[in-house]
């Protein structure tokens, strides 16, 4: 027999002027006595140990560095795995907040993060430095000002500066488009586009878009070309090379494609990414 089910609502949990709500909490090892859904969206981050999930009715394990990006309409209940002491970072905020970022942001959340389509919400897993900077941006919630501006901030920062775009693969994509994705990071796959990812994955060019696009929001091609232009700011940040160089080792041999992806991708050019680090490197180096 299921657990009962409880609404939760966003009211309860934020004062007037209030935009959105943090908890860092333990998770008890005790079952929960009903599920729950809300009115709410909701970011869960796994901080430490190991947590039994049941969302929408499928029961799953969620360890630490899991990201959970939960939407309204999911029903869901969970513990500490016994033994773990497992501890949730936890920021709640209201669904109007969330459309207005869908409907700003569309051409880069659609279809990912808060508004995954599919029957479980988008899950990732952080390591290393990646969720060091999610557990310290998070945390930062504590102490700062509980307004519309600052979670729409937090909520840009952790979706385009916190996840590496290159690494933002729900955690239940299928084995081969996950092993297709690491392929990816090697040079000598990413310089071949589309078609190096295609021949990682090991299927058919239909299936592999179709797969992409429900697991990692993107296109084969438009998720190399990010791991492209993340390598070529690497390159341009801290090594001298010209610019057609650059583009070359990086795969890209129209040099106005290269400029146009990395503009959209950083929002400078790439000599004026290049004259910006060189800065900030001049500047930290001792006199």
């Amino acid at each position: 027999m299921g657990l009962r089910r409880k609404t939760f609502r966003i009211a309860s949990y934020l004062d007037k002027g209030e935009a959105f709500h943090f908890t860092r909490k333990e998770l008890p090892e005790t079952p929960p006595a009903l599920e729950h859904d809300h009115d709410y969206f909701e970011l869960m981050l796994v901080e430490r140990g190991r947590i039994l999930h049941r969302v929408n009715g499928v029961d799953e394990c969620l360890e630490t560095g899991h990201l959970v990006f939960l939407r309204p309409s999911d029903s869901h209940s969970l513990r500490s795995d016994r033994g773990t002491g497992a501890r949730i970072l936890n920021v709640v905020f209201r669904a109007e907040t969330a459309e207005h970022l869908a409907l700003r942001y569309a051409d880069e959340v659609a279809g990912r993060f808060f508004w995954h389509r599919g029957r479980l919400p988008a899950t990732l897993r952080l390591r290393g430095s990646q969720l060091e900077r999610a557990v310290n941006a998070m945390l930062t919630l504590r102490t700062s000002r509980r307004g519309l501006a600052r979670v729409e901030h937090f909520l840009l920062s952790v979706m385009t500066h916190v996840l590496d775009a290159s690494e933002i693969v729900d955690d239940r994509a299928p084995a081969w488009l996950l092993a297709a994705c690491r392929a990816a990071r090697d040079p000598e796959v990413f310089r071949r586009g589309a078609a190096g990812f295609r021949e990682a994955a090991g299927r058919g060019q239909e299936h592999v878009c179709r797969q992409a696009r429900m697991h990692l929001g993107l296109s084969p091609s438009q998720y190399v070309n990010r791991i492209r232009v993340q390598h070529a700011a690497m390159l341009l940040a801290g090594t001298d090379k010209v610019l057609p160089d650059v583009a070359h080792e990086c795969g890209f041999e129209n040099l106005g494609y290269f400029h146009r992806l990395f503009r959209e991708q950083y929002g400078t050019t790439p000599n004026g990414y290049r004259k910006r680090h060189r800065r900030v490197r001049d500047a930290e180096e001792p006199v």
